[in-house]
């Protein structure tokens, strides 16, 4: 029989697939890593403190598989959002007790109007810089 013929190990190139896959997987998966870690960092950097807790609680992550990825960033601190977003006016009064105290007050009073807090963002900045910091980590990726 006449012609040309050709043998294609199928094998062969899916064995060289699967490892462009894995080494590309673990290049964005350690892109995605670094730039989570310099989001955390961001956040930390603008994050007020007074006593620490806000900024040590802020952290990242990681979840996935083979194929999937993803790194969630935040704080399990429950004022988290009131200092990001800032609260709006709003009365305080005693949980447990007839009244409020505190070390200063010139008595016991039943109620306080707080004049509320403004906004003091620091996840917000962090995470829109998620893009930059990505395409630092990704350009070799190859």
């Amino acid at each position: 029989m006449g012609g040309l013929h050709y043998r294609v190990d199928a094998g062969q190139f899916q064995g060289a697939f699967r490892d462009a896959i894995d080494r590309i997987t673990g290049a964005s998966r350690e892109a995605t890593k670094r730039a989570a870690n310099d989001m955390v960092n961001h956040a930390k950097s603008l994050a007020p403190v007074d006593t620490g807790r806000l900024r040590s609680s802020i952290v990242a992550i990681p979840q996935g598989g083979r194929f999937t990825y993803t790194v969630t960033i935040g704080t399990n601190v429950e004022y988290a959002a009131d200092v990001e977003y800032g609260t709006a006016p709003h009365v305080i009064v005693p949980k447990d007790k007839k009244a409020l105290w505190w070390p200063g007050a010139a008595h016991p009073v039943a109620r306080v109007n707080h004049p509320g807090t403004r906004a003091q963002p620091f996840m917000r900045p962090a995470i829109a810089m998620a893009e930059v910091y990505l395409r630092k980590y990704a350009k070799g990726i190859r």
